[in-house]
């Protein structure tokens, strides 16, 4: 087990600069020494929590064939169901987990992009509403820590404003169902995630990071609060500052259930460090494009798509550039 930072965001919303000027620092000294934390705050509502459980609970409970209609590799903006076994980490290693995955549900006709349009839906009263609801609840903190994150690099408060209008910001509704006589496979497979910061509530322990020695260490849980992540997007950002801590979930101990919203920029959006007085560490990188070529090299109904020809991926770097990993060759 580790300790973790606990960073208490409720002041993100007082009209006060200096009080928001206190939260982005102590953000910013939990995510330099630690690129994983734990939030909590006045923001955070256990009820919206509490029903996006229960929608996940009553859809995972549905037999295969039931899931199935709403597979993400049937919808045009890998949005949908994602079964055991679609989703691969490490070479020869799939995941024993499943999935519903949602974005922001972007309905105009034009401006759409491979994670940029309408979600699928399942034909199940209220989870449409339920899971809509947590993602704004959840992508509202978002925006506030977006402008704490701003402060904290000494940047305009405002800064990331204008570059969240439809940003491809993904909700994963993951299940880790519990068998004792299964095969010792991972829950997920080691990895950074790929946006900025992703806010992570779960209901039992499984989560591991890879600590400043190289060594995995478990993840408890804290009632009450959020764990947050650094990505490989505020990693470019920070100019190295923070780290996108490498993290898995292991073989699980009892069914768990977690609900991961990964925070982003607009799909266009050009990332690249924003610390002034430093040289650049990182090339500059094409925030949805990178998005999406990272998702598209876990994703079998993807790979298939690049293996035939139909998908071809542009300026795709390997799924660990970023990370530990990354620093310690840089």
């Amino acid at each position: 087990m580790t300790v973790l930072p606990l960073v208490d965001i409720s002041m993100l919303a007082s009209e006060r600069l200096e009080d928001r000027l206190a939260v982005a620092e102590a953000l910013d000294r939990a995510c330099a020494e630690a690129g994983f934390l734990y939030i909590k705050g006045t923001q955070l509502d256990a009820a919206v929590f509490g029903r996006l459980l229960s929608r996940a609970e009553a859809y995972f409970a549905l037999d295969q064939a039931a899931k199935m209609r709403s597979y993400i590799g049937a919808s045009e903006n890998h949005s949908g169901y994602v079964p055991v076994g679609e989703e691969e980490f490490g070479v020869g290693t799939s995941d024993l987990k499943e999935a519903y995955d949602v974005n922001c549900d972007y309905q105009p006709t034009t401006g759409r992009r491979p994670l940029l349009g309408p979600n699928i839906w399942p034909d199940m009263p209220g989870f449409r509403e339920d899971v809509q609801a947590y993602y704004g609840h959840v992508t509202g903190i978002g925006r506030q820590l977006f402008r704490g994150f701003a402060l904290a690099l000494g940047l305009p408060e405002d800064h990331f404003e204008a570059h969240l209008q439809n940003p491809p910001s993904q909700l994963r509704l993951i299940h880790y169902p519990f068998d004792a006589s299964a095969e010792d496979r991972p829950g997920i497979g080691a990895h950074t995630d790929y946006e900025c910061f992703t806010l992570l509530f779960a209901t039992a322990p499984g989560l591991q990071i890879v600590d400043r020695q190289g060594d995995w260490v478990d993840v408890p849980l804290i009632e009450g609060t959020m764990i947050m992540n650094i990505g490989d997007m505020m990693e470019i950002l920070s100019n190295g500052r923070y780290v996108a801590t490498r993290h898995r979930v292991k073989k699980v101990r009892e069914e768990r259930y977690s609900f991961a919203l990964f925070h982003a920029c607009d799909y266009d959006y050009v990332v690249a460090p924003a610390v002034h007085g430093e040289a650049p560490r990182y090339a500059p990188l094409k925030g949805g494009e990178h998005l999406f070529n990272q998702t598209a090299q876990t994703f079998a109904y993807l790979k298939r798509r690049v293996a035939s020809g139909q998908l071809v991926l542009a300026d795709a770097v390997p799924l660990d550039s970023f990370g530990q990993r990354s620093l310690a060759g840089s």
